[in-house]
């Protein structure tokens, strides 16, 4: 949703690598947190697939110095997920129901470009944890003063894990 196939061939040119994975995005995903303690949220669970081409590309940039950027918090889910703590990917199919949220602490993914998200969304706790929480509504403020387009191509963000 967030590149074209122009953009994409543009930024191989640059010498970016990219890599897929495959995650099955439920309902859930979009499901608003209802509790208050934010820790008693039962997260949806999604099936995902992470090929050992991925893996081994995901491993080959860290490995070499380069940043691993996310495209979607959903992909963010995945990695973090399969991700061994040292920050390692491997081949693995599976389910997750990982719940990312302030005070988590990354060991993959770098930064993300994302979309805006609905408050008490998952999704903006996700985002939140890589930035801040203030960070993140005052980027929204922007938006919505700016009448940014929310929920359609074009409604990107890059976001740089603060805490690394």
């Amino acid at each position: 949703m967030h590149f074209t196939n122009e953009l994409l061939e543009d930024i191989k040119d640059k010498g970016v690598k990219t890599a897929y994975l495959t995650l099955h995005v439920g309902l859930g995903t979009f499901r608003p947190v209802s509790v208050e303690n934010v820790e008693e949220h039962v997260m949806h669970t999604e099936h995902y697939e992470v090929s050992q081409e991925a893996a081994d590309i995901i491993n080959e940039t860290r490995k070499s110095g380069g940043r691993i950027i996310a495209v979607g918090t959903t992909s963010v889910r995945t990695l973090e997920t399969v991700a061994e703590d040292n920050g390692t990917m491997k081949a693995e199919i599976g389910d997750t129901s990982i719940f990312i949220y302030p005070g988590y602490k990354f060991k993959v993914t770098d930064s993300i470009i994302t979309n805006f998200h609905l408050p008490q969304s998952t999704l903006l706790m996700l985002v939140s944890a890589l930035s801040t929480r203030e960070i993140m509504l005052s980027t929204y403020a922007e938006a919505v003063r700016e009448h940014y387009r929310f929920f359609s191509f074009g409604d990107a963000m890059f976001i740089t894990d603060l805490n690394k």
